[in-house]
């Protein structure tokens, strides 16, 4: 791979003018493709196989033209101090609001007005009509959305406070400007690790190019593909900071080999040959972590894992081309001016400074953890279990209502209606009677009145709604409000007592009932997510597996390197319980309101945390790995990898968490725990993992952590990560057999790669 590699640097070098026309003429296409593209034609969230899914698909059925999954709005009202919705005036204002809510928009299709449909708080002092729509809310206009809103001036300037809940305004999630910063914070950060401003500004230009053609690509498939907003920001998170970083080892590596005398384009060939087979391998294993989340079979995660992939794909594809083209152009500008000065005429022998020759950072660190390897070990591994304390204490469930700031009408809503009518009125359970096989004389009216009976009488049960029939009659609807609000425990124990008593009725009258509604849904959600989350685990972990023992030619070292990221992740998930849930520090990052985490967090931030903690093992270790089998001591092949990549990747992963943190300031909870869970779970496995237990077991392990049996050796590919192959081929016969002379005899010796 890394001859390959080489040969295609090198022809991106010569051939850089034909490479970027390439790289901007993409840019360009999708670019007008996002810019004529129609918006999403439906709402992409389904979950197949679940029984809340089984209820929609049936009201879809019996029930045709009443959109079960159609967009809902609920303008909520109320009077003010002393006052009651049963005054003349502040009916009047209802029942304008309701008339302007129906003559609004063709999208609606129907409003139930608070006064027939009886919807009045017990005080009189609240009340609210439910807006249906026949569209999904990723159908709905601006214009319906502006009616909607319009449609409250009516009641607000009547006096009443009048606020809007429900799906119909969800609206593409704002980063704010923390994001900008977090693109700022990237840009000193390469400043000061390469000295040069152009060597800075080009991960930085490459990064956006890959993210502009990713999101645009995702913008422009959105409607065929039903792709929500949420996948065009996740890809654009993880482009940009993988984007950033995979250049940033390119050009790294680059400079290097300009500055041991090398002409520039056999140093772009020798970087994309070495960096570029590191780059290709941490891509490859984020991918696999990102494709994999599709075992979960939830259409929604599978697009937003697949479409993120796609862009670490774009990514990588960049760096391996652009970079080199982008380099031709630079020269030798991407060295600081006296590194200049020393590759020219008067260079020494290895084009190498003084001051390169003395230790630097990383060395003193890694000499410094190797000399304490067990206290360096236990030091992380106690700080890092301690900070996953709170992961024990987590509860999980999806973000409704409840979850927005506070300053917005969708929670304004929210707490008027807990207020008013009780907690559970947020979230109704959908009762669905299919009593088209019943047997025992039964039917479904008499099902239906039953099953009504039977959930009356549970705890935690506040309402239970007459039934309703489709016109068939084999079919009936009912409504249960809880008494507890739809994210709580309570909420869920419900719901399975329902299906419990339920499945019951079932057995003695074959009339079935399925429980759905948003909240049943998200119950279901968090269940199907946590059954995923040990396979998908096994089957991500032991995919890079292999692919690590594929590069690092090694059993212990990719062993090592997953038991080191479950530590970092679940210290992640922990510090994601402590701010989200707790409430620790929440003010800090702007967390209005504490609750369950996010479902699909545990298995979303295992996916993308171990593609991104095995970038930074492959760069590191590497780098180890090929000073090692060039013939250096191990605890000096350590040292070698730290002097050579410590600096690099304490850059790259100081860019990644502040790209991610740069989402913390989104307005969407969901974006939010997202960005923080990753930037947190990033510093936990750079710093602490990659950069403390790493080279303390390596320091342990010694010589043994490069063993592999002799026929797994026969069996594994050589892929030649290192550039051994490469090496001993630029470097001739004579070479060739010095590094065989040099080889450690635990390591086999090998063939140069041929791709």
């Amino acid at each position: 791979m890394a001859t390959f590699l080489y040969k295609l640097g090198r022809l991106a070098f010569r051939r850089r003018r034909f490479v970027a026309l390439i790289w901007v003429a993409l840019l360009a296409v999708a670019g007008v493709g996002a810019a004529t593209a129609a918006p999403p034609a439906a709402d992409s969230f389904s979950v197949p196989g679940t029984e809340a899914q089984r209820a929609f698909d049936l009201l879809d059925q019996r029930f045709p033209g009443t959109n079960a999954d159609g967009a809902t709005a609920r303008v909520v009202f109320k009077a003010p101090e002393g006052e009651s919705m049963k005054d003349p005036a502040n009916k009047a204002a209802v029942e304008r609001t309701v008339h302007a809510l129906e003559s609004g928009s063709g999208q609606v299709d129907r409003v139930a007005d608070p006064y027939r449909a009886k919807t009045l708080s017990k005080d009189a002092r609240t009340a609210y009509a439910q807006v249906s729509y026949k569209v999904t809310g990723f159908e709905l206009t601006d214009d319906s959305k502006d009616a909607l809103k319009d449609a409250a001036k009516d009641g607000r300037e009547a006096g009443l406070t009048v606020e809007i809940g429900g799906n119909a305004l969800q609206a593409v999630p704002e980063t704010g400007s923390t994001e900008i910063i977090g693109i700022a914070v990237s840009a000193v950060v390469l400043v000061i690790t390469f000295g040069a401003l152009i060597a800075a500004g080009l991960p930085l230009l490459t990064a956006l190019i890959g993210v502009g053609i990713g999101v645009s690509t995702i913008t422009a498939l959105s409607s065929a593909l039903d792709l929500s907003s949420t996948t065009s920001t996740l890809a654009m998170m993880i482009g940009l900071a993988v984007g950033i970083d995979y250049a940033l080892f390119i050009v790294s590596r680059y400079r290097t080999e300009l500055t041991e005398g090398r002409e520039r384009e056999e140093a772009a060939g020798r970087a994309v040959g070495t960096a570029g087979s590191a780059v290709v391998f941490a891509g490859l294993t984020v991918v696999i972590a990102l494709v994999g989340l599709a075992v979960v079979n939830i259409p929604m995660l599978t697009k937003m894992g697949l479409a993120a992939a796609g862009t670490v794909v774009i990514a990588v594809l960049i760096a391996l081309t652009l970079i080199p083209a982008l380099l031709g152009f630079a020269g030798k500008r991407v060295l600081p001016r006296k590194a200049r000065e020393a590759t020219g005429d008067g260079r020494d022998g290895t084009g190498q400074t003084a001051a390169a020759e003395r230790p630097n950072m990383g060395t003193r660190w890694a000499r410094f953890v190797l000399r304490r390897p067990v206290a360096v070990l236990l030091a992380g591994v106690v700080g890092l279990g301690a900070v996953a304390i709170p992961a024990a204490s987590l509860e999980v469930g999806l973000p409704d209502d409840g979850s927005q700031p506070t300053s917005t009408t969708q929670r304004k809503a929210y707490d008027l209606l807990s207020d008013g009518f009780g907690p559970g009125f947020n979230g109704p359970l959908m009762l669905v009677v299919d009593g088209r096989d019943a047997d025992k004389g039964e039917t479904a009216k008499s099902a239906a009145a039953r099953v009504a009976k039977e959930v009356r009488g549970l705890d935690d049960v506040a309402v239970v709604t007459p039934a309703t029939f489709n016109k068939a009659g084999d079919t009936a609807m009912l409504t249960v409000v809880p008494k507890s609000q739809p994210s709580s425990a309570e909420t869920e124990k419900l719901v399975e007592h329902i299906r419990s008593t339920t499945a019951g009725i079932a057995t003695d009258t074959g009339a079935r009932t399925l429980v759905t509604g948003t909240t049943a849904m998200n119950i279901d959600v968090s269940q199907k997510l946590n059954d995923a989350l040990l396979p998908y685990l096994a089957l991500v972990v032991g995919l890079a597996f292999v692919l690590l023992m594929v590069v690092f030619r090694s059993v212990l070292v990719p062993l090592k390197a997953a038991l080191g990221f479950l530590l970092s992740v679940v210290a992640a998930l922990g510090a994601v319980v402590a701010v989200f849930q707790w409430g620790w520090l929440s003010s800090l990052f702007g967390v209005e309101q504490t609750g369950p985490i996010m479902s699909m967090m545990p298995i979303f931030l295992v996916g993308v945390v171990f593609g991104l903690a095995m970038d930074y093992e492959v760069f590191l270790v590497t780098r180890m790995r090929e000073a090692f089998v060039h013939g250096e001591r191990p605890d000096e092949a350590v040292v070698t990898g730290f002097r050579h990549g410590a600096r690099v990747v304490t850059a790259a992963a100081v860019i990644m968490i502040s790209v991610f943190a740069g989402f913390i300031g989104s307005t969407d909870s969901m974006v939010k725990m997202i960005g923080f869970g990753l930037a947190i779970a990033v510093f936990f496995d750079a710093f602490v993992v990659r950069m403390a237990l790493v080279p303390a077991v390596l320091a342990l392990l010694g010589r043994s952590a490069w063993w592999l049996p002799r026929w797994l050796q026969k069996l594994l590919p050589n892929v030649d990560v290192e550039g051994e192959g490469l090496r001993r081929q630029l470097a001739g016969t004579d070479g060739d057999r010095a590094d065989d002379a040099n080889e450690p005899d635990t390591d086999q010796r090998r063939e140069p790669a041929r791709v």
